[in-house]
Protein backbone atom coordinates (compact mmCIF):
# COMPACT_ATOMS: atom_id res chain seq x y z
CA UNK A 1 0.00 0.00 0.00
CA UNK A 2 1.46 3.43 -1.08
CA UNK A 3 2.13 6.43 1.13
CA UNK A 4 -0.97 8.57 -0.76
CA UNK A 5 -3.64 5.63 0.61
CA UNK A 6 -2.23 5.43 4.08
CA UNK A 7 -2.46 8.65 4.98
CA UNK A 8 -5.92 8.78 3.21
CA UNK A 9 -7.25 6.42 5.76
CA UNK A 10 -5.64 7.74 8.77
CA UNK A 11 -7.38 10.84 7.59
CA UNK A 12 -10.94 8.85 7.88
CA UNK A 13 -10.14 7.45 10.60
CA UNK A 14 -9.64 10.60 12.78
CA UNK A 15 -12.80 12.24 11.11
CA UNK A 16 -14.87 9.27 12.61
CA UNK A 17 -13.27 9.35 15.85
CA UNK A 18 -14.40 13.39 16.00
CA UNK A 19 -18.21 12.98 15.00
CA UNK A 20 -18.42 10.00 17.25
CA UNK A 21 -16.78 12.51 20.32
CA UNK A 22 -18.90 15.57 19.62
CA UNK A 23 -22.39 13.30 19.40
CA UNK A 24 -21.04 11.71 22.97
CA UNK A 25 -20.34 15.39 24.35
CA UNK A 26 -23.79 16.79 22.97
CA UNK A 27 -26.52 16.92 26.18
CA UNK A 28 -29.62 14.72 25.88
CA UNK A 29 -33.34 16.48 25.27
CA UNK A 30 -34.76 16.59 29.46
CA UNK A 31 -37.73 14.66 28.93
CA UNK A 32 -40.58 16.68 30.58
CA UNK A 33 -44.26 16.47 30.72
CA UNK A 34 -45.52 19.65 29.13
CA UNK A 35 -48.22 21.99 30.58
CA UNK A 36 -51.24 22.77 28.53
CA UNK A 37 -50.43 26.43 27.59
CA UNK A 38 -46.56 25.31 26.07
CA UNK A 39 -48.48 22.54 23.71
CA UNK A 40 -50.41 25.53 22.26
CA UNK A 41 -47.42 27.34 21.98
CA UNK A 42 -45.85 24.25 19.99
CA UNK A 43 -48.77 24.48 18.06
CA UNK A 44 -48.03 28.16 17.15
CA UNK A 45 -44.09 27.20 15.91
CA UNK A 46 -43.14 28.93 12.42
CA UNK A 47 -44.46 26.06 10.24
CA UNK A 48 -43.13 25.57 6.18
CA UNK A 49 -44.76 28.12 4.08
CA UNK A 50 -46.99 26.98 1.68
CA UNK A 51 -45.86 27.06 -2.16
CA UNK A 52 -48.71 26.01 -3.89
CA UNK A 53 -48.19 25.23 -7.94
CA UNK A 54 -50.96 27.43 -9.21
CA UNK A 55 -53.96 28.34 -8.28
CA UNK A 56 -54.93 27.30 -4.27
CA UNK A 57 -58.18 27.70 -2.21
CA UNK A 58 -59.11 27.76 1.54
CA UNK A 59 -62.86 27.95 2.89
CA UNK A 60 -63.72 28.38 6.25
CA UNK A 61 -66.72 28.16 8.24
CA UNK A 62 -67.53 30.35 12.05
CA UNK A 63 -69.76 29.65 14.14
CA UNK A 64 -71.18 31.65 17.15
CA UNK A 65 -70.82 30.57 20.89
CA UNK A 66 -70.88 27.07 22.06
CA UNK A 67 -71.33 26.34 25.32
CA UNK A 68 -71.46 22.59 26.27
CA UNK A 69 -72.75 22.78 29.89
CA UNK A 70 -75.61 24.91 31.81
CA UNK A 71 -74.53 26.66 34.76
CA UNK A 72 -74.79 24.59 38.26
CA UNK A 73 -77.17 27.06 39.34
CA UNK A 74 -79.88 26.22 36.85
CA UNK A 75 -82.57 23.76 37.17
CA UNK A 76 -81.52 20.14 35.67
CA UNK A 77 -84.36 19.72 33.79
CA UNK A 78 -83.96 20.89 30.38
CA UNK A 79 -80.16 21.36 31.09
CA UNK A 80 -77.55 20.39 28.50
CA UNK A 81 -76.28 17.33 30.91
CA UNK A 82 -79.95 15.81 31.07
CA UNK A 83 -79.95 16.31 27.21
CA UNK A 84 -76.57 14.50 26.40
CA UNK A 85 -78.35 11.53 28.57
CA UNK A 86 -81.74 12.43 26.80
CA UNK A 87 -79.89 11.26 23.60
CA UNK A 88 -78.20 7.94 25.10
CA UNK A 89 -75.28 9.96 25.16
CA UNK A 90 -75.18 10.11 21.25
CA UNK A 91 -72.80 13.21 21.33
CA UNK A 92 -73.29 13.44 16.76
CA UNK A 93 -76.71 14.54 18.23
CA UNK A 94 -75.68 18.62 18.67
CA UNK A 95 -74.43 19.52 15.52
CA UNK A 96 -76.14 16.61 13.31
CA UNK A 97 -78.07 19.18 11.44
CA UNK A 98 -74.99 21.57 10.48
CA UNK A 99 -72.38 18.96 10.21
CA UNK A 100 -73.00 18.23 6.27
CA UNK A 101 -72.24 21.97 5.94
CA UNK A 102 -68.89 21.58 8.49
CA UNK A 103 -68.19 18.48 6.18
CA UNK A 104 -67.90 21.16 2.93
CA UNK A 105 -65.26 22.94 4.18
CA UNK A 106 -61.41 23.17 4.84
CA UNK A 107 -61.45 24.28 8.75
CA UNK A 108 -64.57 25.16 10.96
CA UNK A 109 -63.97 27.57 13.60
CA UNK A 110 -66.09 27.71 17.16
CA UNK A 111 -65.94 30.17 19.78
CA UNK A 112 -65.77 27.42 22.79
CA UNK A 113 -67.17 29.55 25.24
CA UNK A 114 -66.96 27.31 28.68
CA UNK A 115 -64.23 24.86 30.07
CA UNK A 116 -64.48 20.44 29.86
CA UNK A 117 -62.88 19.37 33.13
CA UNK A 118 -63.56 17.87 36.25
CA UNK A 119 -61.54 20.03 38.27
CA UNK A 120 -61.29 23.09 39.86
CA UNK A 121 -63.96 25.24 42.10
CA UNK A 122 -66.65 27.35 40.54
CA UNK A 123 -65.84 31.70 40.26
CA UNK A 124 -67.75 34.08 41.72
CA UNK A 125 -69.62 35.15 38.56
CA UNK A 126 -73.19 35.26 37.57
CA UNK A 127 -73.08 32.21 35.04
CA UNK A 128 -69.87 29.77 34.67
CA UNK A 129 -69.99 26.50 32.59
CA UNK A 130 -68.12 23.35 33.18
CA UNK A 131 -68.57 20.45 30.45
CA UNK A 132 -68.04 16.60 30.89
CA UNK A 133 -64.52 16.15 28.84
CA UNK A 134 -66.36 13.60 26.88
CA UNK A 135 -68.60 16.62 25.48
CA UNK A 136 -65.38 17.21 23.15
CA UNK A 137 -65.97 14.66 20.96
CA UNK A 138 -69.28 17.00 20.02
CA UNK A 139 -66.94 18.96 17.55
CA UNK A 140 -64.56 15.77 16.32
CA UNK A 141 -68.42 13.81 15.40
CA UNK A 142 -68.98 16.95 13.68
CA UNK A 143 -66.31 18.26 11.92
CA UNK A 144 -65.00 21.16 14.08
CA UNK A 145 -61.26 21.58 13.72
CA UNK A 146 -60.63 24.69 15.77
CA UNK A 147 -61.89 26.40 18.81
CA UNK A 148 -61.33 30.24 19.95
CA UNK A 149 -60.70 30.05 23.81
CA UNK A 150 -59.78 33.94 24.24
CA UNK A 151 -63.37 34.98 26.21
CA UNK A 152 -64.96 35.44 29.95
CA UNK A 153 -65.76 31.75 30.49
CA UNK A 154 -62.76 30.01 29.51
CA UNK A 155 -61.84 29.92 33.25
CA UNK A 156 -65.05 29.69 35.04
CA UNK A 157 -63.31 27.13 36.94
CA UNK A 158 -59.89 28.34 37.91
CA UNK A 159 -57.32 28.19 35.55
CA UNK A 160 -57.01 24.14 35.78
CA UNK A 161 -60.00 24.13 34.10
CA UNK A 162 -58.84 26.09 31.21
CA UNK A 163 -55.71 24.07 30.83
CA UNK A 164 -57.74 20.71 31.02
CA UNK A 165 -59.90 22.49 28.05
CA UNK A 166 -56.76 22.90 26.20
CA UNK A 167 -55.79 19.34 27.31
CA UNK A 168 -58.65 17.95 25.84
CA UNK A 169 -59.26 19.87 22.96
CA UNK A 170 -55.26 18.89 22.02
CA UNK A 171 -55.70 15.12 22.67
CA UNK A 172 -58.52 15.60 19.96
CA UNK A 173 -57.15 17.23 17.09
CA UNK A 174 -58.72 20.22 17.80
CA UNK A 175 -56.38 23.48 16.99
CA UNK A 176 -57.10 26.08 19.94
CA UNK A 177 -56.30 29.82 20.72
CA UNK A 178 -55.91 32.57 23.01
CA UNK A 179 -54.25 35.75 23.68
CA UNK A 180 -50.86 35.18 23.27
CA UNK A 181 -51.12 32.01 22.39
CA UNK A 182 -52.18 31.47 18.44
CA UNK A 183 -52.33 28.29 16.35
CA UNK A 184 -51.04 27.77 12.88
CA UNK A 185 -51.88 24.69 10.67
CA UNK A 186 -51.04 24.23 7.11
CA UNK A 187 -54.76 23.90 4.93
CA UNK A 188 -54.13 23.41 0.94
CA UNK A 189 -50.71 24.42 0.65
CA UNK A 190 -51.31 27.52 2.39
CA UNK A 191 -50.16 28.77 6.16
CA UNK A 192 -52.94 29.96 8.22
CA UNK A 193 -52.87 31.73 11.58
CA UNK A 194 -55.71 31.74 13.76
CA UNK A 195 -55.69 34.26 17.13
CA UNK A 196 -58.57 34.99 19.81
CA UNK A 197 -58.42 38.17 21.81
CA UNK A 198 -60.52 38.56 24.85
CA UNK A 199 -61.08 41.97 24.22
CA UNK A 200 -63.60 42.00 27.46
CA UNK A 201 -60.19 41.63 29.46
CA UNK A 202 -58.00 45.01 29.66
CA UNK A 203 -54.70 43.10 29.51
CA UNK A 204 -55.66 40.59 27.34
CA UNK A 205 -56.83 42.91 24.73
CA UNK A 206 -53.33 43.74 24.55
CA UNK A 207 -51.84 40.82 23.12
CA UNK A 208 -53.46 42.06 19.43
CA UNK A 209 -50.70 44.17 18.96
CA UNK A 210 -48.00 41.17 18.84
CA UNK A 211 -49.74 38.18 18.30
CA UNK A 212 -50.94 39.38 14.91
CA UNK A 213 -47.47 40.48 13.84
CA UNK A 214 -45.92 37.12 15.50
CA UNK A 215 -48.44 35.16 13.60
CA UNK A 216 -46.83 37.25 10.12
CA UNK A 217 -43.08 36.79 11.18
CA UNK A 218 -43.82 32.46 11.45
CA UNK A 219 -45.34 32.96 7.68
CA UNK A 220 -48.99 32.85 8.03
CA UNK A 221 -49.92 33.53 4.29
CA UNK A 222 -53.76 33.87 6.01
CA UNK A 223 -54.78 35.48 9.54
CA UNK A 224 -57.87 34.73 11.14
CA UNK A 225 -59.03 36.58 14.35
CA UNK A 226 -61.49 35.76 16.57
CA UNK A 227 -62.44 39.06 19.07
CA UNK A 228 -64.70 38.41 22.31
CA UNK A 229 -66.31 42.05 22.48
CA UNK A 230 -69.18 44.08 22.55
CA UNK A 231 -72.00 44.78 24.97
CA UNK A 232 -74.95 41.56 25.56
CA UNK A 233 -78.14 42.18 23.52
CA UNK A 234 -76.59 45.06 21.86
CA UNK A 235 -77.28 44.71 17.79
CA UNK A 236 -74.73 47.46 16.58
CA UNK A 237 -71.11 47.68 17.32
CA UNK A 238 -69.73 50.16 19.56
CA UNK A 239 -66.94 52.30 18.65
CA UNK A 240 -64.53 50.24 20.72
CA UNK A 241 -65.43 47.26 18.65
CA UNK A 242 -65.01 49.27 15.49
CA UNK A 243 -61.68 50.43 16.18
CA UNK A 244 -59.88 47.10 17.13
CA UNK A 245 -61.98 45.51 14.05
CA UNK A 246 -60.25 48.06 11.99
CA UNK A 247 -56.59 48.17 13.94
CA UNK A 248 -56.52 44.00 13.68
CA UNK A 249 -57.25 44.52 9.88
CA UNK A 250 -54.50 46.96 9.93
CA UNK A 251 -52.12 44.96 11.70
CA UNK A 252 -52.60 42.45 8.63
CA UNK A 253 -55.86 40.10 9.96
CA UNK A 254 -57.54 38.94 6.84
CA UNK A 255 -60.80 38.53 8.64
CA UNK A 256 -62.10 39.39 12.23
CA UNK A 257 -64.77 37.40 13.95
CA UNK A 258 -66.64 38.55 16.43
CA UNK A 259 -68.31 36.87 19.50
CA UNK A 260 -70.04 37.61 22.65
CA UNK A 261 -73.18 39.27 22.68
CA UNK A 262 -75.32 36.51 21.72
CA UNK A 263 -77.42 38.11 19.01
CA UNK A 264 -76.36 38.68 15.82
CA UNK A 265 -74.71 42.26 14.41
CA UNK A 266 -73.62 43.56 10.74
CA UNK A 267 -70.92 42.62 8.75
CA UNK A 268 -68.48 45.17 7.36
CA UNK A 269 -66.03 45.37 4.74
CA UNK A 270 -62.83 47.74 5.47
CA UNK A 271 -59.68 48.06 3.33
CA UNK A 272 -60.66 44.47 1.56
CA UNK A 273 -61.15 42.42 4.62
CA UNK A 274 -64.18 41.35 6.15
CA UNK A 275 -65.55 41.92 9.79
CA UNK A 276 -68.70 39.71 11.15
CA UNK A 277 -69.18 41.64 14.47
CA UNK A 278 -71.17 39.43 16.27
CA UNK A 279 -71.97 35.46 15.04
CA UNK A 280 -74.48 35.35 17.91
CA UNK A 281 -74.95 31.95 19.66
CA UNK A 282 -75.03 28.97 18.22
CA UNK A 283 -74.78 25.40 20.26
CA UNK A 284 -75.27 27.26 23.65
CA UNK A 285 -76.10 25.30 26.82
CA UNK A 286 -76.15 28.62 29.13
CA UNK A 287 -79.79 29.15 28.57
CA UNK A 288 -82.52 26.38 27.58
CA UNK A 289 -84.91 28.85 25.87
CA UNK A 290 -83.62 32.35 24.79
CA UNK A 291 -85.66 34.81 23.64
CA UNK A 292 -83.54 35.10 20.20
CA UNK A 293 -82.98 31.95 18.58
CA UNK A 294 -81.23 33.28 15.59
CA UNK A 295 -77.94 32.88 14.18
CA UNK A 296 -75.62 32.64 10.87
CA UNK A 297 -73.06 30.88 9.87
CA UNK A 298 -70.14 32.96 8.10
CA UNK A 299 -68.45 31.55 5.16
CA UNK A 300 -65.71 32.61 3.24
CA UNK A 301 -63.15 30.91 0.81
CA UNK A 302 -59.60 32.74 -0.09
CA UNK A 303 -58.52 31.89 -3.05
CA UNK A 304 -54.65 32.67 -3.32
CA UNK A 305 -52.14 32.77 -6.81
CA UNK A 306 -48.92 31.30 -5.89
CA UNK A 307 -49.23 32.03 -2.56
CA UNK A 308 -50.80 35.47 -2.74
CA UNK A 309 -53.71 36.00 -1.21
CA UNK A 310 -56.30 37.65 -4.25
CA UNK A 311 -58.67 40.35 -3.40
CA UNK A 312 -62.57 38.93 -3.56
CA UNK A 313 -65.80 38.72 -2.26
CA UNK A 314 -66.13 35.11 -2.27
CA UNK A 315 -68.65 35.21 1.24
CA UNK A 316 -71.61 33.53 2.00
CA UNK A 317 -73.79 33.94 4.79
CA UNK A 318 -76.00 30.90 6.02
CA UNK A 319 -79.31 31.58 8.33
CA UNK A 320 -79.55 28.97 11.08
CA UNK A 321 -81.97 28.57 14.26
CA UNK A 322 -79.49 27.77 17.89
CA UNK A 323 -82.75 24.88 18.22
CA UNK A 324 -84.47 22.44 16.00
CA UNK A 325 -87.86 23.25 18.96
CA UNK A 326 -88.98 26.81 18.73
CA UNK A 327 -90.43 26.46 22.22
CA UNK A 328 -87.13 25.69 23.81
CA UNK A 329 -83.78 25.39 23.53
CA UNK A 330 -83.06 21.84 22.25
CA UNK A 331 -79.11 22.69 21.63
CA UNK A 332 -78.89 21.37 18.34
CA UNK A 333 -78.55 24.11 15.69
CA UNK A 334 -80.62 23.94 12.31
CA UNK A 335 -79.90 25.46 8.98
CA UNK A 336 -83.04 28.25 8.94
CA UNK A 337 -86.07 27.49 6.10
CA UNK A 338 -88.45 29.62 5.04
CA UNK A 339 -90.08 32.36 6.59
CA UNK A 340 -87.62 31.99 9.11
CA UNK A 341 -84.58 32.21 6.78
CA UNK A 342 -86.03 35.63 5.53
CA UNK A 343 -86.52 37.16 9.01
CA UNK A 344 -82.71 36.39 9.44
CA UNK A 345 -81.57 37.56 6.37
CA UNK A 346 -83.83 40.99 6.90
CA UNK A 347 -82.32 41.55 9.90
CA UNK A 348 -78.29 40.94 8.97
CA UNK A 349 -79.57 42.96 5.77
CA UNK A 350 -80.44 45.74 8.34
CA UNK A 351 -77.57 45.22 10.43
CA UNK A 352 -75.14 45.26 7.95
CA UNK A 353 -76.98 48.41 6.34
CA UNK A 354 -75.96 50.29 9.13
CA UNK A 355 -72.53 49.71 8.78
CA UNK A 356 -71.70 50.67 4.96
CA UNK A 357 -73.15 49.67 1.43
CA UNK A 358 -71.84 46.16 1.78
CA UNK A 359 -74.77 43.13 0.00
CA UNK A 360 -74.77 40.30 1.85
CA UNK A 361 -74.79 36.40 -0.25
CA UNK A 362 -77.17 33.79 1.66
CA UNK A 363 -77.28 30.32 0.82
Amino acid sequence: MNLRKILVIIAVIFYIAALIQTASERPSEPKTDAPADTVSEQTAQPMESGTPAGNAAVTITASGDCTFATDINAPSEGSFASTVEANNYDYSYFLKKVAPVFAEDDLTIVNFEGTLSNQGEREDKTFAFRGDPDYVNILTTSSVEAANLANNHSSDYGDVSRTDTQMYLDQAGILNFRNEIPAMTNINGITVGLAGVNALNEEQVLTLDSVIPELKSQGAQLIIVSIHWGIEKDTEPSEEQTALAHKAIDLGADLVIGTHPHVLQGIEKYNGRYIAYSLGNFCFGGNNDPSDKDTVLYRQTFTFENGTLLDDDNVEIIPCRISSTDSYNDYQPKIAEGEQKAAIEEKMNKYTAALGNLQLKYR
